[in-house]
């Protein structure tokens, strides 16, 4: 009674969506008369006026046809269902031609392209309405999901609008000309239809409060466990990564410090993505069968070698878009001769499936916009604006994706595509990166797939290549306000410079297909090389700042190496304490400042290390008249020098006058020979080893000498100037994890900054070589000096804000997996 019941409500609801459905018709196709007559009336170029005036015309007399072609085909479907011979046309052909590995026509394609598009902007307006709907209807059905050609999916609908427009004479050219108004109206109709739907099944009592976790399908984990329960065999534990925790169910993951000693504590982004990583994983394994679930790979990070690309051809292949950008100032040939190798072997893809990806490839860098070059390109004048050109690459992507499915060989295969063409799906929609830059990461989506389905850890590692390149550029680009990108003069020729290096890496991961992840790896070094030098000499708001970080970072460096050097010659010398600590406290900052300013071997710097030599000895015992008087004699000159000296080093008269006093404080002790005497012989020794004090400092300042580190996060306060702020406090004492993620930030990325009363958007420009100091960089050109220990600081007080909470394809992976989450099944289809 109750099975008859649901049924015979499921029935009628369908009647109920049919009949919301047909009785929107006709104010759609009103509504699209009055747009078709407002696109009359506005002004245009003469040809562009008469493709208006054509289109009109016959929507005017074509268009009542087309309402009842559609209104009959929707009433024949909900009887007899759809019927789905287009795609059994297209199989054909794909069969019959497998050997040239082509697979559908353009026109098919072009079919295929504005089908996706009409079907994006409906689900995007009745995503919520369209999975209530279908969670009601499972219920009363007994099914585990709609049939793909159900009357009810949004794509259904589109496939038979086209064929009907077809059928009674509507050009295509005339649905390009009206795609916005169609767009706008039938998203109109299909959510009006879900929500007239859902509110007759509400009212017939039919899941008032939809829940959709009974509704979720029985894994094959889970029926495996439940036969070992009743055979009392045990099931097989599922094949998920064994060092990432189980993703909690809400809220984001904590900070966490890995066992084992020695391992430097994680921060909470490399935590979240791992567990991202880990919830595919774990729905990959539920839902494929046969996916290559792998465990996660760390690879290499660029700068170990020097990837390129020699030997690979003796040069790129044509591209779109003419020479390289980038190519013509005279760098150096890339190469991928010493790519770090793969993490994992590699997947063999099926033949017929890389045969597909190449054609769609090769399909977008001949025409990356053209569906919008027929009459809407005429509309707008013959150049394509870069939102339009998006849309256009991106409808096309979704397009290709069901002719890839078709050439799919497995089930990983076909999971493979749905999850790459989800994540690219969410990246195109990131509305903080500039459109002009989502075009070329559009065409980046076929060689990620390339990858992915040869390279199972793409989906288990979220330090893959190709997801950090990626990662990398979408950061640089996601500023709080990307309509700084329109900015003026040197800030939109720094964009520029930018957005044409996106471009050439995208190009070159293009001319080299079958290279995997070795180009990925390669052109990630050169990106990141490229930022280097970007912020350091093409970036207006940025160059000065880094100038000046960079000039901080030796002097501060040399001044503490010149204590330490000093510290180890005056160990075992009888010097008096005031005289030792003027010496490592300010006069090696005077040794520095001197020779970053003058360079080490220039007279000003050799006669700052006398000055040194002169004043130990000047303090030194002095029991015989003769040295008293030749103390006397030199001291003014001695004393001259030191507050030139600190001068130099910028020190304020008072504290001059205040180190003064301590030295004359010693020189007076050494006139009542209460000090220890010097020998002539180590004198002259210590000069010397002043005169080469250079050469007893490490040359690799990039090693990391622990002392350095530890003493560089002393008070910068110092280097503050008009063009460069210094961060000398806030925040509290920072936590390991937060030092962690401090460490891991990336130049290139953008901040929320709270500080002096100020609130604004800066970049990270700049990571000094220790990786102790960062400089952060407004869009005007201020910038913002901390250590590591502050900038972590002001992180865990959220002072220091992240545009992004996670990485780029980290985001789009999460994202798709909420989708997979309310309909799995769209792994398999």
């Amino acid at each position: 009674m109750t099975a008859a019941r649901n049924q015979a409500l499921a029935t009628q609801a369908r009647r109920v969506y049919l009949e919301a459905l047909v009785r929107g018709m006709t104010p759609l196709v009103a509504a699209i008369g009055q747009g078709a007559n407002q696109l009359q009336s506005q002004g245009a170029p003469h040809a562009v006026m008469l493709a208006r005036r054509d289109a009109v015309q016959a929507w005017h007399k074509l268009g009542p046809n087309w309402q009842m072609a559609v209104v009959g085909a929707l009433r024949h479907a909900a009887v007899h269902g759809v019927s789905d011979n287009s795609r059994e046309h297209e199989t054909t052909s794909a069969s019959s031609q497998s050997q040239k590995m082509s697979l559908v026509d353009d026109s098919t394609i072009e079919r295929e392209i504005t089908s996706s598009r009409l079907t994006l902007v409906m689900m995007d307006r009745a995503t919520w309405e369209f999975t209530d709907l279908r969670t009601r209807m499972q219920a009363l059905e007994a099914h585990d999901d709609l049939e793909p050609l159900d009357l009810l999916r949004a794509h259904v609908i589109a496939r038979i609008a086209l064929d009907a427009w077809t059928r009674v004479g509507l050009d295509t050219h005339v649905w390009l000309l009206l795609h916005h108004d169609l767009h706008e109206e039938f998203a109109q109709l299909i959510s009006e239809a879900y929500h007239e739907t859902n509110r007759w099944l509400i009212a017939q009592k039919v899941l008032p409060e939809v829940d959709l976790r009974p509704f979720i399908r029985r894994t094959a984990q889970a029926a495996a466990a439940a036969t070992a329960a009743a055979t009392g065999v045990p099931a097989p534990a599922p094949a998920v990564a064994a060092s990432t925790p189980v993703a909690p169910a809400s809220g984001l993951a904590p900070l966490t410090v890995p066992s084992g000693s020695g391992e430097l504590p994680r921060s909470k982004a490399s935590s979240q993505a791992d567990e991202v990583m880990a919830q595919l994983q774990r729905v990959l394994a539920r839902h494929v069968p046969g996916f290559p679930v792998t465990k996660s790979q760390v690879p290499a990070r660029p700068g170990g070698g020097k990837p390129s690309l020699a030997g690979f051809g003796t040069g790129a292949p044509a591209r779109s878009g003419g020479a390289m950008p980038g190519a013509e100032g005279g760098g150096s040939k890339p190469s991928l001769a010493d790519a770090p190798p793969a993490a994992t072997a590699a997947q063999v893809a099926s033949p017929r499936l890389m045969g597909a990806i190449k054609h769609a490839q090769e399909s977008l860098q001949r025409r990356p916009g053209a569906a919008v070059g027929g009459a809407a390109g005429v509309d707008s004048g013959g150049s394509q604006s870069a939102p339009r050109a998006l849309e256009e690459i991106g409808a096309r992507n979704q397009a290709f994706k069901q002719v890839l499915k078709q050439a799919a060989n497995t089930p990983a295969e076909r999971a493979t595509i749905e999850i790459v063409a989800m994540m690219f799906q969410s990246i195109l929609t990131e509305e903080r990166i500039p459109a002009t830059v989502r075009v070329w990461f559009a065409r980046l989506q076929m060689p990620v797939l390339r990858v992915a389905v040869s390279e199972p850890d793409f989906f288990a590692a979220a330090d893959h290549p190709a997801r950090r390149l990626i990662d990398r550029m979408g950061a640089c680009v996601m500023g709080f306000n990307a309509a700084q990108a329109s900015g003026p003069g040197a800030e939109r020729a720094s964009n520029d410079a930018l957005e044409r290096e996106i471009k050439r890496v995208v190009q070159v991961v293009e001319a080299y297909p079958d290279t995997g992840r070795r180009v990925f790896a390669t052109v990630l070094t050169e990106f990141e090389k490229f930022l280097d030098h970007y912020f350091e000499n093409e970036n207006q708001a940025s160059k000065r700042g880094v100038s000046l970080a960079q000039q901080v970072e030796q002097r501060e460096t040399l001044a503490i190496q010149y204590t330490i050097e000093l510290r180890k010659m005056l160990s075992e010398v009888p010097v008096q304490d005031g005289v030792r600590d003027f010496l490592f406290h300010v006069w090696a900052d005077v040794l520095a400042v001197t020779a970053v300013r003058s360079g080490a071997q220039a007279d000003v710097t050799k006669s700052m290390k006398r000055a040194a030599a002169d004043l130990i000895w000047s303090a030194s015992a002095k029991s015989s008249r003769e040295d008293r008087a030749d103390v006397i004699r030199r001291l003014p000159p001695l004393l001259k020098t030191l507050r030139d000296g600190m001068s130099h080093a910028g020190l304020a008269i008072d504290k001059q006058d205040e180190h003064v006093r301590s030295l004359n404080n010693a020189l007076a002790a050494a006139f009542t020979a209460k000090t220890a005497a010097i020998p002539r012989e180590r004198l002259d020794e210590l000069m010397d080893q002043l005169e080469t004090l250079e050469a007893m400092l490490p040359e690799d300042i990039e090693g990391g000498d622990s002392h350095v580190d530890e003493m560089l996060v002393r008070d910068l306060s110092g280097h503050e100037s008009d063009g460069m702020e210094v961060v000398a406090e806030g925040g509290s004492a920072p936590t390991p994890a937060m030092v962690a993620w401090a460490r891991e930030l990336q130049v290139g990325g953008w901040f929320m900054l709270d500080y002096r009363g100020r609130n604004e958007q800066v970049q990270l420009a700049w990571r000094g070589l220790r990786k102790q100091l960062a400089l952060f960089v407004t869009p005007k050109g201020r910038g913002v000096l901390f250590s590591l220990n502050r900038m972590a600081a002001f992180l865990q007080a959220g002072l220091l804000l992240p545009a992004q909470d996670e990485a780029l394809t980290v985001q789009a992976t999460r994202k798709a997996l909420a989708k997979l989450d309310a309909d799995p099944d769209q792994l398999l289809k």
